[in-house]
């Protein structure tokens, strides 16, 4: 959990100073990644939105994708949502000293907006598209996809629903001993 948490702030070589449990994450974060960028059902999510919003359309579907993870959290996982947010930021708090610096910075305000349960909302979403936004360095109107979002939902949503479980499967045949659920 850990690894996977910290894998979009370890950058190549770092990964070699990382306790292989941990290292082990970031790469299955990695994996996790790849195996989403060549996806052709997230394909067609990301070309319902790239005439707007360009390169930026990878990011929102994946914080798209984020949302109906949350929305639909019980048909993935025994554990509440709010429950399991809770165990990954105790995981995270534990293990402080552990997380790079920008990691370091961002989880103070990831468990007080609690953003993985948030994420389960339009609302929480179109927070986070807004920080986003502020924070890129082109114009990107990712302030402006939650309105996308809303438009086209059912068809989002199914794109998800069949996207999921390729990759729930696609993680159970490249790392077995992961468990799932």
């Amino acid at each position: 959990m850990l690894g996977n948490f910290i894998g979009d702030f370890v950058k190549g070589k770092e990964i070699d100073l990382l306790e292989p449990k941990i290292a082990n994450g970031v790469r299955l974060h990695r994996l996790i990644d790849e195996f989403t960028d060549l996806h052709p059902v997230v394909s067609e999510s990301k070309d319902r939105l790239r005439g707007k919003y360009r390169h930026y359309a990878g990011v929102i579907v994946d914080i798209y994708y984020d949302h109906f993870l949350a929305a639909l959290w019980l048909d993935y996982h025994s554990l509440s949502l709010e429950d399991y947010a809770k165990h990954a930021y105790d995981v995270l708090r534990t293990n402080w000293d552990i997380l790079p610096p920008k990691a370091q910075f961002m989880f103070p305000y990831m468990e007080k907006a609690n953003w993985l349960v948030s994420y389960s909302q339009i609302s929480g979403i179109e927070r986070a598209m807004k920080g986003m936004a502020r924070r890129t360095r082109f114009y990107s109107k990712m302030e402006e996809s939650t309105q996308d979002l809303e438009k086209h939902y059912l068809a989002f949503q199914t794109e998800f629903q069949l996207f999921f479980p390729d990759l729930v499967n696609f993680v159970k045949e490249e790392i077995p001993e992961i468990k799932i659920g």
